[in-house]
């Protein structure tokens, strides 16, 4: 089962996404984290996030390229925050997928759904700010793009979060 959860920068989505981890009920919960530690602010970011799921159970593994390699355990409850790290990642880190980055994502996202219970994955809608991007930006805007709606096409659930307050678009099991 796929949870597709997505929304702007600061909209709650990772909250409110780990609180739909925790409503799974007993089961072994992984995170997998996306963000490469590149500079300060994204050392800041990752130690939020780790405050915020402090105490609720979550082994985190850290992958921040090649999805598809991991091997998590049996009937888990995973959440992978967040795809647009990870896309942003293979991309452009040099050991990346660099132009086969949409179906090596994909694949990486099958692979974790025949492991686990339930995968939920946190994406970030960047698209409907209007502004004019170069070549490179608009290369990540499309491969984004891509994989979220073929994750939102395969996925269970899908929901926006908005100012804290989840949207339904798709409703499944």
């Amino acid at each position: 089962m796929i949870t597709l959860i997505t929304g702007g920068s600061g909209s709650g989505k990772s909250a409110y996404a780990e609180e739909q981890v925790l409503l799974e009920g007993e089961a072994r919960r992984i995170y997998i984290a996306t963000m490469y530690p590149y500079d300060e602010e994204s050392h800041r970011r990752i130690d939020r996030h780790r405050r915020m799921r402090a105490g609720k159970g979550f082994e985190t593994v850290e992958c921040y390229t090649n999805l598809k390699e991991l091997q998590l355990p049996e009937n888990s409850v995973v959440l992978l925050e967040c795809m647009s790290n990870l896309v942003a990642n293979e991309m452009f880190k040099e050991q990346g997928a660099h132009e086969n980055t949409v179906q090596e994502v994909l694949q990486g996202v099958c692979m974790l759904e025949a492991q686990t219970r339930h995968l939920f994955i946190v994406t970030n809608e960047i698209f409907s700010d209007g502004v004019e991007y170069e070549e490179e930006t608009k290369r990540y805007q499309e491969y984004l793009g891509r994989i979220n709606a073929k994750i939102a096409e395969l996925a269970d659930r899908v929901t926006e979060v908005v100012y804290g307050i989840p949207i339904e678009y798709k409703k499944g099991k």
